[in-house]
């Protein structure tokens, strides 16, 4: 395990305007992510989940391809919105339209062969699923909790949820959106980071942006604060001992969490989501130093903590 002092205050950081403060996702966020999933998936103790999980991002990626016109904020909402500095498509105010649930039961039929005989009973609820119940575990997921929630289940529906999202954040614009007082909080849908990602491509070069775990977003923070309390003291940088350190852990002594961040400039294929779920170990490393993940991740979901 090797530690590593962060930047001072506005070191690495261009002047304002100079870059965009807020990325929308990628129309092909999720085609690249089953890319680097089975990349990481070579060699790794975990190459056959990690494979897995690269299934169902391709066919994340073939829903969102042909997703279905659906009600978007008009300019009214998103001029009030602006006003108060919310997000549009808040998962509190934005009520989800009914073809999540379809995605859901096509990307469930579409992994349905990949997953191993003793997982499929654990999944047997999403066999022609009551939409009561579906709708009932969107709400946990959305809302960050452990009780009540399927595990085995979560990731499917997660998964679904973030189509439709993605979705729905490519169809605005970065203009349309505002900062909300919360750093940590998606300006498009109110949603957390599952990681933050070091970019090296354009004006973003150098600078770190947290990368929103529902609508795949990404928006500017400065490299010497914690996203989880806004902290900038004695912040440090966690790593596995013989590794590239592609993936640290930015650990503050403030709320004793922790967030990871990925580096682009050592590899520019680089995915949050598919980085995060090959860096298990990290995760264990930073429990075992009492730190908490303050990040979220709709492939393998658990609590969030405060």
């Amino acid at each position: 395990m090797t530690t590593t002092p962060i930047l001072l205050p506005g070191q690495m950081e261009a002047p304002a305007g100079d870059f965009p403060e807020l990325r929308l996702p990628s129309a092909m966020v999720f085609s690249r992510r089953a890319q680097r999933l089975r990349h990481l998936a070579r060699g790794h103790s975990l190459g056959d989940y990690l494979c897995f999980m690269a299934v169902l991002a391709e066919c994340q990626q073939s829903e969102l391809d042909r997703h279905p016109e659906i009600p978007v904020p008009d300019t009214r909402l998103l001029a009030s919105c602006r006003e108060y500095a919310m997000p549009p498509l808040g998962t509190a105010g934005w009520h989800r339209n009914p073809h999540w649930q379809t995605i859901t039961q096509i990307l469930f039929d579409a992994i349905y062969n990949e997953v191993p005989a003793g997982g499929l009973e654990a999944l047997a609820l999403l066999h022609n699923p009551k939409k009561e119940w579906l709708e009932a575990q969107a709400d946990i997921i959305l809302a960050q909790k452990l009780e009540g929630l399927n595990l085995a289940a979560a990731p499917i529906i997660g998964a679904a949820l973030q189509v439709q999202w993605t979705y729905l954040a490519r169809q605005l614009e970065p203009s349309q959106m505002a900062w909300h007082e919360q750093p940590a909080v998606c300006p498009v849908c109110g949603g957390h980071p599952v990681a933050s990602v070091i970019r090296t491509d354009g004006p973003a070069n150098g600078l770190r942006y947290l990368h929103c775990s529902l609508c795949s977003s990404e928006w500017h923070m400065v490299r010497s604060k914690c996203s989880n309390c806004d902290s900038s003291k004695d912040i440090s940088y966690y790593s596995i001992e013989g590794r590239e350190e592609i993936v640290r852990a930015e650990a503050c002594p403030a709320c004793h969490s922790y967030l990871k961040v990925i580096h682009q400039e050592k590899d520019s294929w680089v995915d949050p989501v598919a980085d995060d779920l090959a860096t298990l170990a990290l995760d264990l490393l930073m429990g075992e130093k009492k730190f908490a993940k303050s990040s979220v991740n709709f492939l393998m979901f658990h609590s969030r903590n405060k």
